[in-house]
């Protein structure tokens, strides 16, 4: 039971600590003294150890708004019965089929909503049978365009959720829970280090934290001590790193570059079209009014990630040469302008890597083919910024070593808050959001 519960975290958003009691359970016995400290670290700070037993930091990433609204009311207005919808309402599969289903209804078809060219006028309505009046065709051709619209709009946010998933845990969600299942030291080193992947940006000038700390090393270890009982392909999901797919075969290791690959191509073509939907500052990347900075930040994370990986795989397989052709940049996140400034305020000089992007073609340029990257003009970029080519992760996978494990900490938009009950009062009234902040009122205190 243990270890169903563990497989479902792959797929929520949870604190490391409360994975880590998860693993406890699942491991009981089988820890040595030296792994029990370590693995404690974060025990200790788990909510089910805690006064309160509560965050309010919500448990699973923001699931997409579905069509069921708009599926309703074209039923009743079509007057048909909710068996015709097959699925569900944040299906977009689901609801495009729909659309096909009531669209001939009206001889409608799908994709065609101007109002001028696409109606049926008096004349094509009789042809076609439609014995129904001009005031009742119009109500019903709006209600099937503005269902189509939603659908646009449900493909797009599920697009953007997917980007902000996998850019956190790469591919974890793809891990059956066979796979899953199959060894129980590589489960959890997945859930744990899935949990830490997830963790949310602080608002701070320290940098954020990184992933791969103490105990996440102390769980890798452990499936390495038994590599041949260790999942590797498993494992390869969401940590890309050589130690890992060395293990992997050549067929495996060709597989995880197409899907990275591919997931390359989507994010470029993504990262374009938000980029010319706004109004960036690429000097500086700090955020201007009416920047779609989450969007923005949610799909550079996405394509940073899949960079990082997409080399990492290109040098286990021995295909660096790719990069002579054939190497597109990072991609920068935006930046608060009040943690810019207090960067300026602390006297450090702007990120190199923000000089080194605006030194190279934009990376979905790049990947289209509109532009040319070559590994040698990314050299010369960072060697004129300063930076080191290989060890700054431009043109070489990035190497990491082991951070001390830090508790998570309750965030409100970024900002730690000491209690979780404050953090929920502070986020109802939308402090920290940039957005108007509700006073508190007298009855409230």
């Amino acid at each position: 039971m243990s270890l169903e519960a563990l497989y479902e975290t792959i797929h929520l958003r949870k604190r490391p600590e409360d994975v880590a009691v998860l693993i406890q359970d699942v491991l009981d016995g089988q820890l040595n003294e030296e792994e029990i400290k370590v693995l404690q670290r974060a025990v200790s700070s788990a909510l089910r150890y805690t006064v309160w037993q509560y965050t309010s930091m919500l448990e699973q990433f923001a699931k997409v708004v579905g069509a069921e609204k708009q599926v309703n009311k074209a039923i009743e207005l079509f007057k048909l019965d909710r068996s015709v919808v097959v699925g569900g309402y944040d299906d977009p599969k689901a609801v495009a089929a729909f659309i096909d289903k009531v669209s001939p209804m009206i001889h409608k078809n799908p994709g065609f909503n101007n109002y001028e060219t696409d109606r049926l006028n008096r004349e094509q309505r009789e042809a076609a049978g439609l014995d129904i009046s001009k005031r009742r065709y119009n109500k019903l051709f709006r209600c099937l365009r503005r269902l189509e619209k939603k659908l646009n709009i449900l493909i797009r946010e599920h697009q953007k959720s997917f980007f902000q998933r996998t850019g956190k845990h790469a591919f974890a969600e793809d891990i059956s829970r066979e796979d899953f299942m199959s060894d129980i030291n590589s489960a959890c080193f997945i859930a744990y280090y899935t949990a830490r992947c997830n963790l949310r940006s602080e608002f701070t000038v320290n940098g954020q934290q990184r992933p791969y700390d103490e105990i996440a090393d102390m769980l890798l270890k452990r499936c390495q001590e038994a590599p041949q009982a260790a999942n590797w392909w498993a494992i390869s999901q969401v940590y890309t790193q050589p130690v890992v797919l060395e293990k992997l075969t050549g067929d495996q290791q060709g597989v995880l570059l197409g899907k990275w690959t591919s997931l390359l191509e989507q994010v470029a073509g993504f990262l374009g079209t938000l980029w010319a939907q706004n109004n960036f500052n690429s000097a500086t990347m700090v955020v201007r009014p009416g920047n779609d900075s989450t969007t923005w930040n949610n799909t550079a994370g996405a394509w940073n990630k899949a960079r990082d990986s997409w080399i990492n795989l290109l040098y286990a397989l021995g295909m660096e040469f790719v990069l002579d052709d054939v190497c597109p940049g990072k991609v920068m996140r935006l930046i608060a302008a009040d943690v810019a400034a207090m960067h300026y305020l602390q006297g450090s000089r702007q990120d190199p890597n923000i000089a080194v992007w605006n030194r190279l073609p934009f990376p979905w340029e790049v990947f289209s083919g509109k532009a040319a990257c070559s590994r040698s003009r990314v050299e010369a970029a960072c060697k004129f910024e300063g930076l080191h080519p290989e060890k700054s992760g431009w043109i070489a996978p990035r190497e990491h070593g082991v951070v001390t494990f830090r508790a998570t900490p309750e965030l409100v938009h970024g900002v730690t808050i000491s209690n979780p009950y404050l953090a929920k009062v502070l986020k109802q009234h939308k402090y920290f959001s940039g957005k108007d902040v509700k006073p508190f009122s007298p009855e409230q205190n």
